[in-house]
């Protein structure tokens, strides 16, 4: 059994165990969600506020492998971790008289602590380089929304090619991935360096014409 399959059986261990948590979970959850997403929007504006720009897949790795921590985003992380923690810990408790390895979930909070912080992180280099691909293409700042939404898209899944469908952030499968990985103290580190390489190949225009559609504008002509 892969490492992955393992995870998924231990998340659905976790999930039957932890349904006798009831109603105070479900919304423990929610507020967790929704600080992990005021968290990535701050993370991703701070990025598109500099002049600063992640230029290429093999900058962007440098960059990661060099991590500095984001103090200014250190309230929001650990609201985020404070939310997480009686929630793994609930699941952990519920999970005694399951194949769950509990007592690892048990000390989670050192764990999810670095997971978000190098999530967040990972999510921030990423944008960086989303928009410097949109830049370069159009001549243009790229659209806020636009770079958070192919960064998280590519973050989770670095082999698809990002959906503009709909402009949906999916912050409860980003969530579920930073608590559970961090639960287990996993890391993201390698899919990081795989969304990386898959930035470094994104097509600006075609994104930036893309999100005109979906949005109901008119697509952006180069300066």
């Amino acid at each position: 059994m892969t490492t992955t399959e393992k995870l998924r059986d231990y998340a659905n261990a976790a999930t039957s165990a932890g349904r006798s948590a009831g109603a105070a979970t479900l919304r423990s959850g929610t507020a967790l969600v929704d600080a992990v997403g005021r968290l990535v929007d701050e993370a991703v504006a701070r990025v598109l506020l500099s002049d600063d720009r992640v230029t290429s897949a093999a900058d962007g790795k440098l960059r990661l492998a060099g991590q500095t921590e984001t103090e200014e985003l250190a309230d929001k992380v650990q609201r985020v971790v404070v939310l997480a923690t009686p929630i793994v810990r609930l699941v952990a408790r519920g999970a005694r008289f399951t194949r769950l390895p509990w007592a690892m979930l048990a000390s989670s909070s050192v764990s999810v602590a670095i997971a978000v912080r190098s999530g967040v992180r990972e999510i921030q280099v990423l944008s960086s380089l989303v928009a410097y691909r949109i830049e370069q293409a159009t001549g243009q700042p790229a659209d806020p929304q636009l770079v958070e939404k192919v960064a998280v898209d590519l973050y989770l899944n670095p082999k698809r090619k990002p959906d503009l469908t709909d402009d949906r952030l999916r912050i409860v499968r980003l969530t579920r991935k930073w608590v559970l990985l961090g639960a287990f103290g996993r890391t993201t580190s390698k899919r990081a360096d795989k969304a990386l390489e898959a930035a470094g190949k994104l097509d600006g225009n075609d994104l930036d014409a893309r999100w005109n559609v979906l949005r109901g504008g008119v697509v952006r002509r180069q300066a």
